[in-house]
């Protein structure tokens, strides 16, 4: 029973959408056997699943097809991670760079720098207002 490879990596919880599936294969970020692959392709139990999450490639084997989506503990009855460590080192390493570039105040404010900066304004707006 051949299967969409875009609607089985849903299915397997590997996207949190169909769409984010078909995304990841069209901008080439999925392989099947180490080829690139369209969302349209079939596959079969048996075949090599890779995707680029970040700058790492993960791997997995597939062991039996579904077509509906599963719940997250029954993931491991359909696909096997065979993900290399050194890739996983290579995903926590990019993490925690990344990490490092975001400084203190930049970015979205959060809710606590919000209400501060209200304050602020308020507090700013009234003291024009006195004089």
């Amino acid at each position: 029973m051949p299967l969409r490879i875009d609607k089985f990596i849903w299915c397997v919880r590997l996207t949190k959408t169909r769409s984010q599936a078909t995304e990841l294969i069209s901008k080439k970020k999925v392989l099947c056997n180490n080829v690139h692959i369209k969302a349209a392709k079939e596959i079969k139990a048996g075949d090599i699943l890779s995707l680029q999450k970040s700058n790492a490639w993960f791997s997995y084997r597939i062991l039996s097809l579904t077509e509906k989506r599963i719940g997250a503990p029954l993931v491991i009855s359909f696909i096997e991670d065979i993900t290399p460590e050194e890739e996983r080192q290579k995903l926590k390493d990019y993490l925690a760079s990344q990490r490092t570039y975001q400084h203190l105040g930049t970015g979205k404010p959060t809710k606590k720098d919000r209400r501060h900066i209200a304050k602020f304004l308020e507090g700013d707006d009234n003291s024009a207002v006195d004089t």
